[in-house]
């Protein structure tokens, strides 16, 4: 190996002696040659010992052969449609025109990607909506023959009340995809009928709601996954590699951020053309509700935007800002904080909403020698991503941080870190540029166009890799919680991880709605 060695420098020097007594190109390409050197010295020193754990996500295993699940739907809206078609089952409509979609881009694999994910043997047998549109198509969802695996088993029932549905024994699970101001009372008694729950984020409106539900999971001992997908994005489990061999340094900030801006991702979406007294039932749908309005124009706009009054929702706590504190959280451990702040306004959607448009909160854990920004605007689409700050490097996630393609991230070393001093010193490391850049799967946008959906696709929302190969991480995450109802195991986001989300969300809520900042009493479980 030592002549080896020997002659490729010999090689090497002969080689850069011949390119020098070339007049101009000759200097050109010594120098060249020697920058190639130097980066590949510098690539070959730096990542050895970074990135210890360089294993990629397991790729999905198969269950075909498992316990056979029947599975409910509580509430077939636009998100309940998703994580139903994360289950393997689609309207006809959708499939017909997302094939047709990829006929004519081949950039747009949405309707690969859902034909490709696994069969997770299970069988859509319940659907339950207010409104008669949205329960139909959840009828017709269970009897499309085009779907991955098998055929359909058995084609759904609608149940008009949720409680009707929980009633039926041949129901093993449900999904739960209301309006937030639903999410307590349908989980609580789900648990208390024996049926497993996937309930979509936020986990509550409330915060008493949060304890109510955390302890009816904790006595019936029921599966719990709480609707977050980007626990199964494998950024996220790279990133928490990185954070666990103290790659950062010593971290005391993070900064998270949302940025949208349209009308859609304001959630002013469309009010259907059937949406009436006759197809809605607004009393049942407005019954947890602490302000009541009788049916009419206001009514209808607020069934169908929902997310834009806390009567229904959780606002930007609940519904944007609780993604990513569950990926910091997933990355980071970070837990319930001890104190919370927050403050906002409608600045920009003057369209009589109450939840802001513009919203910005703080969450301090001194335990952690730690603080968590979260800013958020409706009305811009200047995306920043987020950024975990440690002594020796920061990790940018998304945004404007050349991180490569879509939810992948960057680390780049701070100019005063202490850990690769030496290496910032010899020239090794340059903190102009990244040291660590991760980027999973293609570099191609696969067909996402709209704004709005760029902003899920680079919080890595709308699809991860595994294997190589382009999943759903609404299915993976559907899996999850199917195969932790199969095997007794803990689901990613199971109640303990969901009731960090769901306290967080509530303190700030509670600190936008007072004036003063919220302190967690992990003691006595209360608010102060």
């Amino acid at each position: 190996m030592s002549d080896k060695k020997n002659r490729t420098n010999l090689e090497r020097r002969d080689l850069l002696r011949g390119l020098a007594t070339v007049p101009v190109a000759g200097v050109f390409l010594v120098n060249l040659w020697r920058k190639m050197s130097r980066e590949k010295v510098k690539k070959a020193n730096l990542l050895s010992d970074l990135i210890k754990n360089k294993t990629a996500p397991a790729a999905v295993k198969s269950i075909s052969n498992s316990r056979h699940l029947n599975i409910g739907i509580i509430g077939y809206g636009g998100r309940g449609s998703h994580l139903i078609r994360g289950a393997g089952f689609a309207t006809k409509g959708w499939t017909e025109t997302a094939s047709e979609n990829a006929r004519k881009n081949k950039l747009n694999k949405q309707f690969e990607t859902f034909m490709s994910q696994e069969d997770l043997n299970c069988s859509l047998v319940g659907v339950c909506d207010v409104f008669d549109i949205n329960a139909e198509l959840g009828i017709n969802a269970s009897q499309n023959d085009m779907r991955p695996g098998s055929k359909p088993k058995v084609t759904a029932t609608r149940f008009q009340h949720y409680k009707d549905l929980l009633a039926n024994d041949d129901i093993d699970a449900v999904i739960i995809a209301t309006p937030d101001h639903w999410h307590s009372r349908i989980s609580i008694d789900a648990a208390k009928a024996g049926k497993h729950v996937y309930c979509e984020k936020g986990m509550t409106r409330t915060f008493d709601e949060a304890i109510d539900v955390y302890d009816a999971v904790k006595k019936t001992g029921i599966t719990f996954q709480l609707g977050h997908q980007n626990r199964q994005v494998e950024a996220n489990e790279k990133a928490r590699e990185i954070v666990q061999q103290g790659l950062l340094g010593p971290i005391n900030l993070v900064e998270i951020t949302t940025n949208r801006n349209s009308p859609w991702g304001a959630w002013v979406w469309g009010i259907h053309p059937k949406g009436n007294e006759k197809t809605i039932d607004w009393e049942t749908f407005q019954e947890p509700s602490p302000n009541k309005i009788p049916f009419g124009d206001e009514a209808l706009k607020r069934f169908f935007r929902w997310r834009c009054w806390y009567d229904y929702g959780t606002g930007l706590s609940g519904d944007l800002f609780s993604h990513d504190f569950d990926a910091m959280n997933q990355i980071m451990d970070l837990g319930i904080p001890k104190y919370a702040s927050s403050t906002g306004g409608v600045y920009f959607y003057k369209d009589g909403r109450d939840v802001p448009d513009v919203w910005n909160a703080t969450f301090e854990y001194p335990d952690k020698d730690l603080t968590l920004l979260y800013s958020a605007s409706l009305s811009s689409n200047n995306a920043r991503g987020n950024r975990i700050m440690g002594h020796d490097a920061t990790m940018q996630m998304g945004g404007q941080s050349g991180g490569g393609s879509i939810h992948g991230f960057a680390v780049t070393a701070d100019s005063e870190s202490t850990q690769y001093k030496d290496r910032l010193k010899s020239g090794i490391i340059n903190p102009d540029y990244p040291i660590f850049t991760y980027s999973p799967g293609s570099k191609e946008i696969d067909g996402v166009t709209s704004a709005t959906s760029r902003y899920f696709a680079n919080k890595g929302l709308l699809y991860t890799y595994r294997a190589g190969k382009r999943v759903d991480p609404t299915h993976l995450h559907i899996k999850d919680w199917l195969d932790s109802i199969r095997d007794g195991s803990m689901p990613k986001c199971n109640i303990d991880v969901a009731f960090h989300e769901a306290v967080a969300c509530a303190m700030a809520t509670e600190s936008y709605f007072t004036g003063r900042r919220i302190e967690w009493d992990p003691v006595n479980r209360k608010l102060i």
